[in-house]
């Protein structure tokens, strides 16, 4: 019979394995070409894994949370319209052994290791995909696989969910809803992420709704822990007038649009100001490792995208010094739209040297963010708003309407000091007063 192997894509230049976080497929399904497969999940993103060929699923390799290298076969399909004949010979489609040991996540603990490998082991000839959660309520409750087979699930595709367990075993009478709720809060977590440190004990009371942390958002936590510690974070605040900037926005934005293709926002001009003031001012473009300032050549700058799952992602614009607002616009425009569609490459998240964050998309004013490590600074960008204003004329000041922001930049005292930190804010927020008003497209 003809097979097709299907391997762990390469992610990136950077990515040398990846994590099975969900298979949506078993063995014996019929698929078609462009089919989704399977979701993986390095450090960096979640991607889904399209089938490049028709067939039916005849093995999978690797169980849901297994990491595996980049170029391991992780299923064999049969191609559709093939007739049964011996199999190719072993050196041409030989599946990967399963692993001696447990499978395992990136980082757990020997005993979650353990439970996890237990836990896959057990639930093998489920008709159904059920959560590592569920699987952790119904071995702590003793339910076993033929009666959670019989439980009607409420989410996507028949799936069980928290809730639908929980009203079983009240409906059983076989444990209170609060002390399964008390339970679930104590139940290992299956992601590789190591636990978010400084954990303090919180109570669960009746009718409170547990809900865990999806895998980016513990790294999020991670992330915003470690620079929160690592770095002595203060922050400057400055209002800008971007009068200029608006009524040069409106002017041009049909024409921009007609002749780049590309809407026309914001956030390329505050990142071409942010570009120029990096080159200005090169100890803000910088890391620290150790006793060492690493001062970095390029100017990559991160753009923190949020994403319909109230996650948030900062791809890198790269050398954004040496583009013009088009460029800018395109690169920007194109990696929120990936992100937000899930076909953001983990390279695109790589050897960024400083962010921007825009809190105006929410309607806020001013924020105090945290560094984006190894970043030594990230700015915030506050939103956009009409205030009287005292104007200066060749005879005599006047007040007028003016359109003004808060830029807030967090820096890290270790190596930017208030002189430099504040010198630098208020360097982008003067290329954005003097943007030329009569800018061509």
């Amino acid at each position: 019979m003809s097979t097709f192997n299907i391997i762990m894509p390469k992610m990136g230049e950077s990515v040398e394995e990846a994590t099975i976080t969900k298979w949506f497929v078993k063995v014996g399904d019929t698929i078609t070409e462009d089919d989704i497969l399977l979701e993986i999940a390095t450090d960096k993103v979640d991607s889904e894994i399209p089938s490049p060929v028709a067939g039916t699923v005849k093995e999978i390799l690797f169980e849901v949370n297994s990491v595996v290298p980049v170029g391991k076969i992780v299923a064999i399909i049969a191609l559709e319209g093939a007739s049964d004949a011996p199999e190719a010979k072993k050196s041409e489609n030989k599946p990967v052994e399963q692993p001696e040991k447990p499978l395992k996540s990136a980082k757990s603990t020997p005993s979650s290791v353990e439970s996890v490998a237990v836990e896959i082991d057990s639930f093998s000839n489920a008709k159904r995909f059920y959560s590592p959660l569920v699987r952790s309520i119904a071995k702590e409750e003793g339910i076993s696989i033929a009666d959670l087979e019989k439980i009607k699930g409420t989410g996507k595709e028949d799936r069980l969910t928290k809730d639908d367990i929980l009203t079983y075993l009240k409906s059983k009478g076989s444990a209170s809803e609060s002390a399964v709720q008390t339970k679930v809060a104590e139940v290992p977590k299956e992601s590789a992420i190591k636990p978010i440190a400084n954990k303090v004990n919180v109570s669960v009371n009746a009718g409170d709704e547990i809900k865990e942390m999806d895998r980016m958002r513990r790294l999020i936590a991670d992330h915003m822990i470690m620079s929160k510690q690592v770095s002595p974070h203060v922050t400057s605040v400055v209002e800008a007038d971007v009068t200029n900037i608006v009524l040069w926005r409106e002017r041009v934005k049909e024409a921009f649009m007609k002749k780049y293709g590309e809407k026309l926002t914001y956030m390329p001009v505050f990142t071409e100001a942010v570009a120029k003031s990096l080159r200005d001012f090169p100890g803000v473009n910088a890391s620290v490792d150790g006793n060492n300032i690493i001062y970095r050549k390029q100017v990559n700058i991160g753009i923190a995208v949020s994403l319909p799952s109230g996650n948030l992602i900062v791809p890198v614009v790269r050398q954004a010094d040496q583009k013009n607002l088009a460029g800018l616009a395109s690169d920007i425009n194109r990696m929120a739209n990936e992100a937000r569609t899930n076909k953001l490459s983990p390279d695109a998240l790589q050897n960024g040297t400083f962010t921007i964050t825009n809190f105006g998309s929410f309607r806020n004013i001013i924020g105090t963010p945290i560094i984006n490590q190894p970043q030594v600074a990230i700015l915030a960008t506050g939103s956009i708003e009409k205030k009287p204003s005292v104007i200066e004329t060749p005879t005599g000041d006047v007040i007028g309407i003016r359109h003004k922001m808060f830029l807030s930049l967090s820096y890290d005292h270790r190596i930017v000091d208030g002189a430099l930190g504040g010198a630098f804010l208020r360097r982008i927020a003067d290329y954005l007063e003097e943007f030329d008003l009569n800018a061509e497209v």
